[in-house]
């Protein structure tokens, strides 16, 4: 079974420098589990690690595909596992690092993902059915073709009855067959290691680290995904660090009310990512700031590499 270490906790923590430290000292190499760092130019506002702050340590899955591009879950689920094959062929370590709770959870948990892109078409269509006959008449249909899913299903929840048959439609195979359809089998040898702060000290880092964003050019970076077209795409522009500040550069806010609400949008990611990662018993918790730098959070965790696998 192939060996990963997980390092995970909110923005601003840490993740970074101790990653680089560990990968260092364990011979490994990082992949990234963030869902933003994925996406060309989009450096400043997903602080993305640089070239020299790597310190000559591979990274992958940065920089993957342009910010107008799909890109789901299922896409990054396949990517990483087959990095992380490569990095252990290799004879290194990979190092899972990121704060998206899904793309890790994607990667160490038999997650399934029902082989259907959304088919925009079918859907309106579906839509269209249920404004026209009613969604009973929606659901009836289901009932039929997939019996399991309509159990389960609210006969009033028109948005899950339409993907219900959306799959059934697009893949000829009803929904309830492929949430079945789940890999039982543990695929690594993990062992997850959180980081975090007390809340008011990580609050008071994704403040400085705003400024010190803005100083190295955010507002630049964000202007030119906008001349991009970037504000047009759903996916990418839902990045903390940049819709914010297409508010301002769109003239609808203050550059002072674009960048308190950045902050304030980013404290609460940090909130949201601590609140998914506590739910996970798995994770064993480093308080970062009981440790007089990054080199003696590295030497503790490499005490928990070394008891679980017997290599220093």
């Amino acid at each position: 079974m192939e060996r990963l270490l997980v390092i995970v906790g909110p923005t601003a923590v840490g993740k970074t420098d101790t990653s680089i430290l560990l990968a260092k000292r364990l011979h490994g190499e990082i992949i990234s589990a963030d869902s933003m760092q994925i996406y060309q130019d989009m450096d400043i506002g997903t602080a993305k690690p640089s070239l020299e702050e790597r310190q000559g340590i591979p990274h992958h899955l940065l920089d993957i595909i342009a910010p107008g591009e799909s890109f789901s879950v299922a896409d990054y689920q396949e990517l990483a596992r087959k990095t992380i094959s490569e990095v252990t062929s290799r004879g290194k370590l990979p190092i899972l690092v990121g704060g998206t709770g899904l793309y890790v959870r994607a990667v160490i948990d038999p997650y399934n993902f029902i082989p259907a892109d959304t088919d925009w078409k079918l859907r309106e269509h579906l839509k269209a059915q249920a404004a026209e006959a009613g969604i009973e008449a929606l659901y009836n249909w289901l009932k039929e073709v997939d019996p399991k899913a309509a159990e389960r299903i609210h006969p009033n929840d028109e948005r899950r009855i339409i993907r219900a048959l959306e799959v059934y439609q697009t893949t000829g195979e009803p929904l309830s067959f492929w949430e079945q359809q789940v890999d039982r089998e543990e695929r690594y040898d993990v062992l997850m290691v959180g980081l975090t702060r007390p809340r008011e000290q990580i609050y008071d880092r994704v403040n400085r680290r705003v400024d010190l964003m803005v100083e190295a050019g955010l507002i630049e970076e964000a202007k030119t995904l906008l001349a991009q077209g970037l504000d047009q795409n759903f996916i990418a522009r839902q990045a903390i660090g940049y819709k914010e500040l297409f508010n301002y550069l769109q003239g609808r806010e203050t550059l002072d009310e674009a960048l308190e609400k950045l902050k304030l949008n980013t404290r609460r990611y940090a909130k949201r990512q601590l609140t998914w990662f506590r739910a996970d018993p798995r994770i064993n918790w480093l308080d970062v700031n009981l440790y007089q730098s990054a080199s003696g959070v590295v030497d503790e965790i490499m005490q928990m590499v070394a008891a679980k696998w017997k290599i220093v």
